[in-house]
């Protein structure tokens, strides 16, 4: 490709849409703070709602927002305040845009962050095109990338009306997270993990996503997404990529996109019988949720690898609300030794590596070691690779980052984003019935029919004991 290997022009402009919504409140505004503070946001910042007010109180949301977040610092909020312009106006309204052009003033290479529902993107896309404003910009855009792959469709076709797909940011935070990272970084900086990466070693691939707490005042929103849409569909999927893809070729962001596209056009799509829903008791009564509602709160499946790396190899992912703990966790099961050389002494868990990405960073090799004493009997224990629970760069502070310098690396392509939605495809439109859970369980019990016999499901809770 042409000018492929310059880098692009980092933006001279930072545009939001849905100023004085949920997400700017929670996520931008100490995003932009920080971002300020670190020197990687001199430019105009430009807030666009539809809810009337002024650019002072813009200015005093965002003291509130960062306040909240606990993250306020003086000097460094002075400067963001002082780039902070608004424009309040309906999205629909041609002058909405014309003012935006004029608050933009000499910048040229704008970036429009869309922090607005999908249902709003056609009428702001098209003020941005119309107005000009879309010229030698950058949008970015929140998930979920639509319900389907129809949507998904359709979401595409509406921003490559107006902008090229390398000028799209889809933007899903579990990517900007350290140590989602760092799983990608693990598996190809070390050269001693690559020999058993693969079929011959591998008995299965876990993933826990645990939540215990409820949908918080989100029902009627999540009631219309579900867990299989919320996180499976989009941020547990990334993870398997990381975990399951081949090196890529080269060191740019395409190259790892491909690498993608092609794991995600191996994944068999899934059918009813690969997949158990639940729903937690008492999920009906919460505000905003239908009395008969049937969207799943929780969800185990198994997913097949058609590769001659993973073939044959399961991969399990569960994803629930009002679960034991909350927790993130990726378990990769080795197959055990061909011959018990200890005899009925050598018996205890499979080897395994062990990665938990939230709410600590921790990566983990299980093995068994002898015990003290003269008979040859076992124990587990895993070695410490690394246990880092900090976290000094929000994972929008990072993506907003890589953004505003043009770098698509930790986005999400639009074939990409197509292919993973014609795995799901089948099973949204066939989906099997939701079985109820008791609030603090591991959900209903038919999840063990997901897995193949002798397989088991790995409890965040219930774990080996840590050696330094």
């Amino acid at each position: 490709m042409p000018g492929a290997d310059r880098p692009p022009a980092a933006a001279d402009a930072f545009v939001f849409f849905g100023a004085t919504g949920d997400l700017a409140y929670k996520k931008i505004f100490p995003a932009l703070q920080s971002l300020v503070r670190h020197g990687e946001l001199d430019m105009p910042i430009v807030g666009v709602a539809h809810a009337g007010g002024s650019v002072e109180d813009l200015r005093q949301r965002a003291r509130a927002s960062i306040e909240h977040a606990g993250t306020y610092d003086a000097d460094a909020f002075a400067r963001l305040a002082a780039r902070l312009r608004y424009v309040d106006g309906d999205y629909a309204d041609p002058s909405t845009f014309a003012r935006l052009r004029r608050e933009l003033g000499q910048a040229a290479r704008p970036i429009h962050y869309l922090a607005i529902p999908p249902s709003l993107f056609g009428a702001v896309v098209t003020g941005l095109g119309s107005s000009g404003n879309a010229r030698d910009a950058r949008v970015i855009v929140e998930k979920p990338f639509g319900r389907d792959l129809a949507s998904a469709r359709a979401l595409d076709d509406t921003l490559h009306a107006v902008f090229p797909e390398r000028s799209i940011f889809r933007i899903d935070h579990y990517l900007g997270k350290d140590a989602v990272q760092n799983l990608l970084y693990f598996r190809f900086a070390n050269a001693f993990l690559e020999p058993v990466w693969n079929r011959h070693y591998v008995n299965d691939v876990q993933i826990t996503m645990a939540e215990s707490f409820g949908v918080e005042g989100r029902g009627a929103f999540y009631d219309e997404v579900g867990a299989l849409r919320d996180v499976v569909q989009n941020h547990l999927l990334q993870v398997i990529a990381l975990l399951a893809m081949d090196a890529p070729t080269r060191h740019d962001a395409d190259a790892m996109q491909s690498e993608k596209l092609r794991l995600f056009r191996a994944i068999r799509p899934l059918e009813a019988a690969d997949v158990v829903r639940g729903q937690f008791r008492g999920y009906r009564d919460e505000p905003g949720v239908a009395r008969n509602s049937t969207m799943e709160t929780f969800a185990a499946l198994r997913l097949q690898i058609d590769t001659w790396r993973w073939a044959g190899v399961p991969f399990y992912v569960r994803a629930g609300k009002r679960l034991p703990t909350t927790v993130t966790e990726v378990v990769v099961h080795l197959k055990a030794p061909p011959l018990s050389v200890f005899g009925e002494e050598q018996n205890g868990p499979p080897n395994h590596f062990r990665f938990r990405l939230s709410p600590q960073v921790v990566i983990c090799a299980g093995a068994s070691v002898k015990r003290t004493g003269d008979a040859m009997r076992g124990e587990a224990v895993e070695l410490v690779v690394r246990n880092d629970p900090s976290a000094d760069v929000s994972p929008y502070e990072r993506l907003l980052a890589h953004a505003i310098d043009g770098d698509t690396a930790l986005f999400t392509r639009d074939d990409c984003v197509e292919a993973a939605w014609r795995i799901f495809d089948p099973l949204l439109a066939a989906p099997p019935p939701v079985q109820d859970y008791a609030p603090g369980s591991w959900g209903p019990e038919d999840a063990a029919s997901v897995l193949l016999p002798g397989d088991a499901w790995h409890d965040p809770q219930c774990e080996t004991k840590e050696r330094a």
